[in-house]
């Protein structure tokens, strides 16, 4: 117990009062409502939105500083709903039209638009806050700098041993609005939480049940005026939580999410890390090549051993710690972890072993944007020959971190266009490292050449650090380009 009294060993699983809406509620509010969804994007996410609204007999509209031919895969898959659309602007009169504006996570919550809803009285909604109130069972989110997809994808895995119809959405491309006929009371739902979209639930006071926090860094500093700005947005996960009801699950060796995130919060700790430390005790932890936990009544509990989970690097032995948390909470036996564990394969685009072609592995790692990312991904691979594919789009983050990474664990560096790769490129010289190439302007290019100069045994890693726009659409695109090329090699190598 800490100090203040707020960790208690007797988590056991959360009370079954879970204050939600049921789904025929929701639809009778927003049913004859004018709905503006602004912003529909290239994803899964806003087709789910003008699904669901138009579903719930609202009259929407689209608007989108995007081109039709822009959006042109989304827009196919809307062909046969009534939504009318305004494309390449935004138009006042569709502001003052509407009763409500729902606005995609891209949209920046300072926009001039928003402000004129805001000036109009019109009340703004996200896709999570009316997934929230309309979801009919307990909702376990996660979020983090780094690891979030992971974790909540290890904690799915986690949750259908127990129940096999629990359902994953959130900020992975699936739309949640889209999940909501597949979800059972009783069953626990699996939600990736992004920064973007836990700005709208903190404006609505809206916090998960179960809230997972895996870590944080600096991220997305081009779109928020400070690091505290930032991590404040990531606390929303768990600011409105209910105190003696849900949890919150954190590592407190992560001085940011304790010490500004969770002192404050109203939620029951639930505690991982590597190792005990002085301090504090974890109730999820790593010794002797096991994950350990403390657990309400049952005392010690085995989670089964360390090199069962088929993800290297340490952090991802700490993600797998914060998903058992989770599934904990919501009365997952340690068996039905154990099992998970051992049969997680992990999840595209993330630490993603795309090939081995010439005695060299190819690593897929783009979902890593923000250097703490790449940071961890380097080291998961420490000891090997590494040659590491980075650069890309500047998102006004540090990136020392990452290059004095690279030099301490890299053997060479291959460079892609981009606005922050000058920096990069200028940060290894001044570290007095010159085994770099490019940059280059294509991943292809990119691949062959790393293939050329890694050594047998050794890694090629695309873990760029870096957001990217620009070159690629969007970091999966990049991750797909990469798995293209790598796969193009294998060919090759077989011939």
């Amino acid at each position: 117990m800490t100090e203040n009294g707020h960790h208690e060993r007797n988590q056991g699983r959360i009370d079954g009062s879970f204050a939600s809406s049921v789904l025929s509620t929701q639809y009778s509010v927003l049913a004859g409502r004018n709905v503006l969804l602004m912003g529909l994007g290239s994803r899964q996410g806003g087709v789910g939105v003008a699904r669901y609204l138009v579903e719930s007999g609202t009259n929407v509209r689209v608007t989108d500083m995007r081109s039709e031919e822009q959006l042109r895969g989304s827009l196919d898959e809307l062909t046969d709903l009534p939504i009318a659309y305004t494309l390449g602007r935004h138009d006042e009169e569709d502001f003052r039209w509407a009763d409500m504006i729902v606005r995609n996570p891209a949209v920046p919550r300072e926009s001039p638009w928003l402000a004129l809803a805001r000036d109009l009285g019109k009340p703004i909604e996200m896709e999570m806050t009316l997934f929230f109130r309309a979801c009919p069972a307990p909702i376990i989110g996660v979020t983090g700098t780094k690891g979030k997809t992971t974790t909540t994808t290890l904690l799915h895995a986690m949750l259908r041993e127990k129940w096999p119809a629990a359902v994953l959405a959130g900020n992975m491309g699936r739309s949640a609005l889209m999940q909501l006929q597949a979800i059972q009371p009783d069953v626990p739902v699996a939600l990736e939480l992004s920064s973007f979209q836990l700005e709208a639930l903190d404006e609505h006071g809206l916090s998960p049940h179960v809230a997972v926090i895996t870590n944080i860094s600096p991220d997305h500093l081009d779109r928020y005026p400070s690091y505290e700005d930032y991590v404040r947005t990531k606390g929303a996960i768990a600011r409105w939580q209910r105190r003696g009801v849900d949890h919150l699950v954190v590592n407190p060796g992560d001085e940011r999410v304790f010490q500004d995130i969770a002192q404050d919060a109203p939620g029951q700790w639930i505690l991982f890390g590597s190792q005990p430390r002085p301090g504090w005790n974890p109730d999820l932890w790593i010794e002797d090549g096991r994950f350990i936990g403390v657990w309400s009544y049952a005392g010690q509990i085995d989670l089964g051993p360390v090199d069962a989970l088929r993800l290297p690097g340490e952090h991802s032995q700490l993600n797998a710690l914060a998903a058992a948390g989770a599934a904990l909470a919501v009365g997952v036996s340690p068996e039905e972890i154990r099992r998970a564990i051992a049969g997680f394969d992990g999840v595209p685009h993330r630490m993603e072993h795309v090939a081995t072609v010439g005695g060299i592995d190819f690593v897929n790692d783009t979902a890593a944007t923000a250097p703490a990312a790449a940071v961890a991904a380097l080291r998961a691979f420490a000891g090997r020959p590494i040659v590491a594919i980075t650069g890309g789009f500047d998102k006004q983050l540090p990136m020392e971190p990452l290059a004095d990474e690279l030099v301490r664990h890299a053997s060479r560096v291959v460079l892609l266009e981009g606005s922050v790769t000058g920096t990069i490129e200028a940060l290894l010289r001044e570290r007095r490292f010159d085994a770099i190439d490019g940059p280059l302007t294509s991943l292809d290019s990119a691949v062959r050449r790393a293939a050329a100069i890694a050594e047998p045994g050794g890694v090629v890693l695309l873990s760029p650090g870096c957001a990217s726009f620009g070159m690629f659409r969007d970091e999966f695109h990049r991750g797909e380009l990469f798995r293209e090329a790598v796969m193009a090699l294998s060919q090759g190598d077989d011939a």
